[in-house]
């Protein structure tokens, strides 16, 4: 098996590599939410990947049924919608500017941030047949790909060398 170079420039590399894959992920989450946002005004009403198979009845049969229902579910789609864009931005903001940089909180941050947010909300679809391939499908892909870079930028964050102590801190 090849050594792995371990010359601080492979280093470095490799943490800008990791960090690059966990904005690029951050930024799929930016992308999923503004589709979110626009499917909602557009005449689908429904989310991405959710149709008449999953849902039995149109934008025009809730706004009739209640017009109330059809603005509650509205504005749940809005509210959502900035959440995940928000939730994006954290990952690539913290992504882009600490991880790349060797700071280990911004790697905790990133990771725990869509952690919590996807163990709430990814389990409430398999009950009611909601996880369908393209409604679940583009996140777990961002998933993925950001798992990769969390793993591949944690190789060199688990390193004592990767970002030099603090003044105040041990070391």
């Amino acid at each position: 098996m090849p050594a792995i170079p371990t010359t601080p420039q492979a280093k470095q590399s490799r943490l800008r590599t990791g960090a690059a894959l966990m904005t690029l992920a951050g930024l799929a989450f930016v992308a999923y939410g503004a589709v979110f946002l626009v499917l909602n005004f557009a005449g689908t009403f429904l989310e991405l990947g959710i149709g008449p198979d999953e849902v039995d009845k149109s934008k025009a049969d809730v706004e009739a049924f209640s017009p109330e229902l059809y603005h509650y579910i509205s504005h749940l789609h809005i509210a959502l919608s900035g959440f995940i864009t928000a939730t994006g931005l954290a990952i690539a903001a913290l992504s882009w500017f600490g991880v790349r940089r060797g700071e280990r909180w911004a790697f905790t941050a990133a990771v725990f941030v869509p952690a919590v947010g996807l163990a709430i909300s990814v389990p409430a679809h398999y009950p009611w047949g909601l996880a369908t391939l393209w409604h679940l499908g583009p996140v777990y892909l961002a998933v993925l790909i950001f798992v990769a870079g969390a793993g591949i930028a944690y190789s060199e964050l688990r390193r004592p060398s990767a970002s030099p102590p603090r003044s105040g801190e041990g070391g």
